[in-house]
């Protein structure tokens, strides 16, 4: 999971307003940071099925936001897939 520091930094940074918590942007970042962490997880414990399910279910997600903001917001998801080295 992610540390309680690190994901305020994670939404103080891709913060569209002072007291914006669930943006597409700030969704993006903390689902990138949980995917790292999972990643991170797996390449030690090969077989565990369960963490893998809920991986692909993060990166899904993480999909279907990015879609929306490319949608909606080009400048935006420019911006986040370059902060957070995606694609």
């Amino acid at each position: 999971m992610i540390e309680k520091g690190k994901k305020k930094k994670l939404i103080e940074k891709f913060k569209a307003h002072v007291e914006d918590t669930g943006s597409a942007n700030v969704q993006i970042a903390l689902l990138s940071e949980r995917i790292n962490y999972l990643t991170e997880h797996l390449k030690k414990h090969k077989k565990d099925f369960h963490s893998r399910r809920g991986l692909l279910t993060l990166v899904g997600r993480r999909r279907r936001l990015l879609s929306y903001l490319e949608k909606e917001d080009p400048k935006g998801y420019n911006e986040v897939t370059k902060e957070l080295k995606l694609k």
